[in-house]
């Protein structure tokens, strides 16, 4: 390989200089402004996102740049990893009641569930190390970001301690990344607030890949704690290869969530090899007992998800 031209590479430092010079003089100034402005970058796509002083989304964009590559979290427990749902709209309470038993005798991360059943299993779950994880905007994404952060406040007052919200599908195809952006902050905020997690359903199979890297940003720069794959009642569910993207775009520090259609021991451990660091599965009893070699197997409730 020839050496590199000594004056070509002094051109391109300059040129990146003035760049970065410009970028951080743009952001001074809008700060100045009372605006603070964050930008992240990944697989050639950068997102910036401008909240005011006092924590409104102002306006976010995207450009093409160069990106960071995430690294894959070190494995745990598949259990620990495992949030054992019920989404089903005719689930029972005797249903709900049954899904938070196994729970604790699994160990599992938690229950996901709908609204309505949060405060029945956050009664049964009380005492143990199992979270009460709800679903917000489910599943379709399409509700105003008022009434998500209003459903994602009223659902922890009644006991849940992660919300799964569904981004605005819709808004984040037509690359309206403000409206994206308002729609996760105020969830975030309000969970942020109270000490609960929040996850980005993005509903990948709907998604072009330049959309999912735009949504992961956009889920980071808001503060969100995972960005997940799937509500399980879309046209698709988690893909090895979906969760390998979430996983270089968000970085290491970040949690992925893969959920819909994993259904066995192989399949979580393949999301997981890809960087997943959370399952959302109806099967989480029949995966436990494939990876401790049990050939017995409990019935699907959840549907695909």
């Amino acid at each position: 390989m020839s050496p590199l031209d000594p004056e070509l590479v002094q051109r391109v430092v300059e040129t990146v200089t003035r760049e970065v010079l410009l970028a951080l003089s743009e952001t001074d100034s809008r700060q100045q402004q009372g605006e603070f402005c964050k930008q992240e970058c990944a697989e050639g796509l950068c997102v910036q996102t401008c909240i005011d002083d006092v924590g409104e989304v102002v306006r976010a964009g995207a450009s093409r740049v160069s990106a960071a590559l995430g690294a894959v979290p070190a494995d745990r427990s598949i259990a620990g990893k495992i949030d054992h749902t019920l989404l089903k709209p005719d689930a029972t309470p005797d249903q709900i009641a049954q899904l938070c038993y196994e729970a604790r005798k699994f160990g599992f991360a938690s229950v996901c569930l709908n609204p309505t059943h949060v405060k029945m299993a956050a009664d049964l779950l009380k005492g143990s190390d199992v979270k009460v994880c709800t679903v917000i905007g489910f599943p379709l994404g399409a509700t105003l970001p008022e009434v998500k952060a209003f459903e994602a406040l009223d659902a922890i007052k009644n006991g849940a301690t992660e919300i799964d919200m569904v981004v605005n599908i819709g808004a984040l195809k037509a690359r309206d990344y403000t409206l994206v952006a308002q729609d996760i902050q105020g969830v975030v905020a309000v969970c942020h607030a109270r000490g609960a997690l929040v996850k980005v359903i993005l509903e990948m199979a709907l998604l072009e890949d330049e959309e999912k890297i735009a949504g992961c940003l956009l889920s980071k720069e808001a503060g969100a704690d995972f960005v997940k794959t799937s509500t399980g009642f879309g046209p698709g569910g988690a893909t090895v290869e979906d969760v390998a993207l979430m996983r270089r775009v968000v970085g290491p520090e970040m949690g992925v969530k893969a959920a819909g259609g994993i259904h066995s021991y192989a399949e979580a451990q393949g999301m997981v090899q890809a960087g997943a660091t959370r399952i959302g599965a109806s099967a989480g009893v029949r995966i436990v007992r494939e990876a401790k070699g049990d050939g017995q197997s409990a019935p699907q409730k959840g549907g695909s998800y």
